[in-house]
């Protein structure tokens, strides 16, 4: 488990806070987009958009401690992201090295690791550059590029971080800034142009691919690709006797086409399923969606979609969640839309395990974009909407046949009526992006979706397919549609950040326990969130604290890989250092209702009867968990 103290940190404060390493990589991996556009500002722009990119990740990896310190095991309740020990820990390491890194060299001594060159991450061959902004960005970096590392870092932790003055100080001292208040001056200078921060002009985390030198990179290759042609002469000659097999044994030269290969690239051989296909079908999932969109007889538009995923050239920025395959079609693929979205024109295809969508400007071909992701095993649930686009903060989706109605709400006001979605063509109108995990969270929307086998809430985490939300015991699950199930969901929405990107497929929210507060000032609220992925591996669970009257929860504790609060293994066990109004610190642990007792070891020795346990405890106090199972099994916590 790891530590997380909520008492207020004293003004004085201003060494980095004892954090343990596994605390910090928690933070780091769950902010880690958050702490890279942090470094990206904050570096020279004279190192050129390529370099920063590069370097940016580089900081933010390298911001872990070598060691472990003394920090706790057993996390405290968190007031938000500045709570985070972790985070805070971790922010300003990368603030300190991104500072280190603007230095000349002379000016820089051998102990400063920003003197040293990035190992990882490495990228040869390709210049990777943030996508473009408009003017108001350019104009910002621009000014910027005039202040000194102090002066952008005071501008961007008081913008991006919404720190105020007195804390901006405190991190830039913190970070070796001497004069802090001339930083804080050099930001005046300025216009507070906050907002901007959050563009993807300073994203170091969505980026497009352009290639180097390429007359030199031509040059070199000539030289390798002569050495190999000998190279590999010789080696036939010396492997291959008189009749035997090569390498490829009986495969045809590589320049040779295949017939399959050749009608997968085909136009007039994609898949086109009629319009009441899935009236009649036994099945209810995306090879029975119809072929919709008003360029879906386009020909060449659908060659241009088929030749890049099998082909996707250097200017195409190409992206794939996690453990999906990015080769072309085996065959001739299922046409699910083609037509105009927005500023773009679209081609969405299912090849029977992935879904892929084709991007490309509405004028010209310039800047294409090829998106892949894994669908296998996809039932009614799980295949009601695509990602159409994104645009200005909104998103369009294409929604089943069997969708009736759509609506969206705002998942952090439970009790605010959903506001009704026009469909046309199975098109929504655009609907506003969840959260990006820049600025502070105060919504978190998602899209209602109504059939005849009921209401279901899925949430954009950033790719082609929204996941679908729940709650409720693992193997009982519900959809969260009920008024129920948003008031169960509504502390926990802004935890959906740290699920972007990771294929996900399903999320559920289960409050397992509510506990009674040893001061009397109510009941605290327990719940895990896991979340279920389209390959199966990388799963993620939460373990959530809410005090009474709180409106977010807090994590305590996480999780991947791990079969606890899913279906396969339905147990929780989960435990905070919790301080009373009073001054008082106490252990308190639960687990689900099927746990008989729990027992606490180490810096804490405790013992409790049923699935509540309290105990008085030291602020910093460290302790491990464990409880027993109604069948006698044993139940460890998590973290």
């Amino acid at each position: 488990m790891q530590s997380q103290d909520v008492a207020p940190r004293p003004a004085s404060a201003s060494a980095e806070p004892a954090v343990d390493v596994e605390q910090a990589e928690a933070a780091l991996v769950e902010h880690y987009p958050r702490l890279v556009r942090l470094a990206y500002l904050v570096l020279p722009p004279s190192l050129g958009r390529n370099r920063r990119v590069v370097t940016a990740h580089a900081l933010t990896q390298r911001a872990l401690p070598r060691g472990r310190s003394t920090a706790p095991l057993i996390p405290a309740q968190s007031t938000g992201r500045d709570g985070d020990l972790g985070y805070t820990f971790v922010r300003l390491r990368v603030v300190r090295t991104a500072l280190e890194a603007g230095l000349p060299l002379s000016l820089r001594t051998l102990s400063k690791r920003a003197r040293l060159p990035a190992l990882l991450p490495q990228v040869r061959g390709l210049r990777l550059l943030p996508l473009s902004g408009g003017a108001d960005e350019l104009a910002l970096d621009q000014r910027l590029s005039t202040l000194s590392g102090a002066g952008r870092a005071a501008y961007v932790l008081r913008g991006l971080e919404r720190l105020p003055d007195t804390e901006v100080c405190r991190v830039l001292s913190a970070a070796g800034v001497s004069d802090t208040a001339a930083a804080l001056r050099e930001a005046d200078t300025v216009p507070a142009r906050y907002a901007l921060l959050a563009s993807p002009e300073f994203d170091p985390c969505s980026l497009q691919a352009r290639p180097t030198d390429l007359m030199r990179r031509r040059q070199h290759t000539r030289a390798a690709v002569g050495a190999a042609a000998a190279l590999a002469v010789c080696g036939a000659l010396v492997l291959l006797p008189g009749g035997g097999w090569g390498p490829d044994g009986a495969a045809a030269p590589s320049y040779a086409q295949n017939p399959s290969a050749r009608a997968a690239l085909d136009p007039a051989r994609l898949t086109r399923v009629a319009p009441t296909a899935w009236e009649k079908s036994a099945r209810a999932d995306f090879s029975v969606w119809p072929a919709r969109g008003e360029l879906a007889k386009d020909t060449a538009l659908l060659r241009r979609a088929l030749a890049v995923w099998a082909r996707p050239g250097a200017d195409v920025r190409v992206s794939a969640t996690p453990g999906t395959a990015s080769g072309g079609p085996a065959g001739p693929p299922q046409l699910l839309y083609a037509g105009a979205v927005d500023s773009a024109r679209v081609v969405l295809l299912y090849d029977g395990l992935r879904i892929v969508r084709y991007a490309e400007p509405a004028e010209g071909t310039r800047g294409a974009a090829l998106d892949l992701a894994r669908v296998d095993g996809a039932d009614r649930a799980a295949s009601g909407a695509l990602v159409l686009g994104r645009a200005d903060g909104n998103v369009r989706y294409l929604t089943a046949p069997w969708v009736k109605e759509a609506a969206e709400r705002d998942l952090m006001k439970p009790s605010a009526a959903a506001t009704a979605v026009p469909l046309a063509g199975g098109i929504t109108a655009p609907v506003a992006a969840s959260a990006t995990g820049t600025g502070a969270c105060t919504s978190w929307n998602v899209l209602q979706l109504t059939d005849a086998s009921g209401t279901r809430v899925l949430t954009d985490l950033g790719e082609l397919l929204p996941a679908r939300l729940t709650t409720g015991r693992p193997g009982a699950v519900t959809d969260a549609s009920g008024a129920g199930a948003l008031r169960t969901w509504s502390p926990y929405a802004c935890s959906l950040t740290a699920m972007r990107s990771a294929g996900v497929r399903s999320v559920n929210a289960w409050a397992f326990a509510r506990q009674p507060l040893p001061d009397g000032s109510g009941s605290a609220q327990w719940v895990c969130t896991r979340s279920e992925t389209w390959r199966g591996d990388g799963t993620r669970v939460l373990a959530q604290f809410l005090q009474p009257g709180g409106e977010y929860g807090a994590v305590t504790a996480k999780a991947e890989d791990v079969p606890a609060c899913g279906e396969r293994d339905p147990r929780a066990l989960a435990g905070v250092l919790w301080k009373s109004a009073g001054g008082h610190w106490y252990l308190l642990a639960a687990g689900d209702p099927d746990v008989t007792s729990v027992t606490a070891s180490g810096g804490i020795t405790a013992t409790a009867r049923g699935n509540l346990l309290i105990a008085k405890a030291e602020q910093g106090a460290r302790a491990e968990l464990r409880g027993t199972s109604a069948d006698g099994g044993s139940v460890d916590g998590l973290g």
